[in-house]
């Protein structure tokens, strides 16, 4: 999607269209009960081979759980660790490429973030192939849930020529971006104060 900085026809007043869209939120679903005792819980979204998983695993240290989502036997995998004084519990969601499933693991993914209680969305992309992978980050967008994009491998995207303007893109899309080399750990302490911003506001916002 081209972006003429136009403002109104590019980035429309965001509606429940986009849950009715992607075949969700039209009715209400039932919660289900995959373990939610965390004051924030975070899911992190992104198709493969992008540095989700080792992300996660930055995010959260060694102790993490594995189970197979409620009805499936597709993995997810769960961790917890403090920020900003909070607990917070990470969801490492399977790839996907779209909130419209093809695959089981993709159903899963968009079932985790849709219908259970998650307080943010991490988007994980890689640099190399940005302007394909907003296309997800678009539909995440359109479904009115609290979305952080992570512009991942920045490093091997610049050896390429590529750069990534993280305010320019962020103003863009609307939302917080971050530019990392997860790998090199390059951003982690920036992502975790843009993650700890969200859990204050998140705190503040329940305590009244």
């Amino acid at each position: 999607m081209d972006c003429h900085n136009c403002h109104q026809s590019c980035h429309p007043k965001r509606q429940n269209k986009g849950r009715k869209l992607f075949g969700f939120g039209s009715n209400k679903i039932a919660k289900k009960s995959f373990d939610r005792d965390a004051s924030t819980t975070i899911a992190l979204v992104g198709s493969p081979n992008v540095g989700k998983s080792l992300l996660f695993n930055l995010l959260t240290g060694t102790y993490v759980t594995v189970s197979n989502y409620p009805g499936t036997t597709v993995e997810v995998t769960q961790g917890n660790t403090i920020i900003a004084g909070e607990k917070v519990t990470f969801f490492d969601t399977p790839g996907m490429y779209s909130l419209i499933p093809i695959t089981e693991e993709e159903r899963v993914a968009r079932d985790l973030i849709t219908n259970q209680t998650v307080d943010l969305v991490i988007h994980v992309i890689d640099a190399k192939h940005l302007g394909r992978m907003l296309n997800l980050t678009w539909q995440l967008i359109e479904t009115q849930l609290p979305v952080l994009l992570v512009v991942n491998m920045i490093d091997e995207a610049q050896k390429l020529g590529i750069w990534v303007n993280e305010d320019r893109l962020a103003y863009k899309l609307g939302i917080p971006v971050v530019t990392m080399a997860a790998a090199q750990k390059i951003g982690l302490k920036k992502l975790t104060a843009k993650i700890a911003d969200h859990v204050q506001s998140t705190s503040l916002s329940l305590t009244y």
